[in-house]
């Protein structure tokens, strides 16, 4: 298992359009891929999951990946999230 903790730099938050590319990237990967904001989990493979967070700009949200490809995965998803999810 390994983790990383990103600031999300978008100024709209997570959005749909963010928030389906966040998922693209993390359905490339056979890892389970989760993601920690304010003491609740939500899957990163999963569109409605990211935006029911309700993840505003600012916001630091914590990745955890788990399986044969995490630390591809990981540092995949903190690039996706620093370069602004096509944004």
């Amino acid at each position: 298992m390994v983790s990383q903790k990103v600031v999300i730099k978008n100024p709209t938050g997570l959005h749909l359009r963010p928030a389906g590319i966040l998922c693209k990237e993390a359905m490339q990967y056979k890892s389970l891929i989760t993601f920690t904001y304010r003491g609740n989990t939500a899957n990163a493979k999963s569109v409605l999951s990211v935006l029911g967070a309700c993840i505003k700009c600012g916001d630091e949200i914590e990745f955890i990946c788990e399986g044969e490809d995490e630390e591809k995965a990981l540092v995949a998803l903190v690039n996706a999230v620093e370069s602004g999810l096509g944004e």
